[in-house]
């Protein structure tokens, strides 16, 4: 599974990068807004320059022919740019004027296999999930996963599966495990992935035992 990282925060990705795991970001308006953005082009070059990734940038435009002026744009501004459309009917039209023009496209807002179908017929090069929103509601996320999964697999679709609204490492593991292609998750999520208390705890007895050892000589 691809990890890719959903922040609009410049040291974030370059520190996600350095590790050698980075895959992919994608971002958004409200995570631009965030960290006081105010050049959305601009900032997204300066994210693309840092991922050989693919860079998923949202569209505000919600009327077919916006939208697809707009994802003109956004997918000129850097050779990794994938222009992220909601699911709404014009922007479901919009997937397929885009495929025909070879723009990659991120279908998001996704809620349902249904839908996810429907993007995947459409053309969407990813479609984006929301698991933790489901959640929040009392709904099974992962079944979400479970179920496009068997879809795209039934019909040969190329479409990638893009989990977003990943909330902790447990949504990871769960992702990876019903073969999700790709998981995004915040910094901080992926902090956690790191930590285990045996590796932390056998760590430390590691240098311990080396501080004795030396400490004899």
């Amino acid at each position: 599974m691809r990890f890719f990282l959903d922040t609009a925060a410049l040291a974030e990705i370059e520190e996600a990068a350095a590790l050698g795991i980075l895959d992919g970001v994608t971002t958004n308006p409200s995570l631009m807004a965030k960290v006081g953005v105010v050049d959305f082009d601009a900032h997204y070059k300066a994210i693309a320059s840092l991922t050989s990734g693919p860079v998923s940038a949202e569209v505000i435009s919600t009327q077919y022919a916006d939208i697809v002026t707009e994802a003109r744009h956004l997918a000129r501004l850097a050779p990794n740019i994938v222009v992220k459309i909601p699911f709404i009917p014009d922007g479901v039209k919009a997937l397929k004027t885009l495929k025909e023009e070879g723009i990659p496209t991120n279908c998001t807002l996704i809620f349902s296999p249904l839908q996810a179908l429907i993007a995947a017929k459409a053309g969407a090069t990813y479609v984006s999930p929301f698991l933790g929103r489901l959640d929040d509601i009392g709904h099974q996320g992962m079944e979400l996963i479970r179920q496009i999964r068997q879809i795209f697999d039934n019909y040969g679709f190329e479409t990638y599966i893009l989990a977003a609204s990943l909330r902790h490492p447990l949504h990871v593991l769960e992702c990876a495990l019903e073969g999700a292609d790709v998981g995004t998750m915040p910094f901080s999520v992926l902090k956690q992935l790191f930590h285990h208390p045996l590796t932390d705890k056998g760590l430390a007895q590691f240098l311990a035992d080396y501080e004795k050892l030396h400490a004899r000589s």
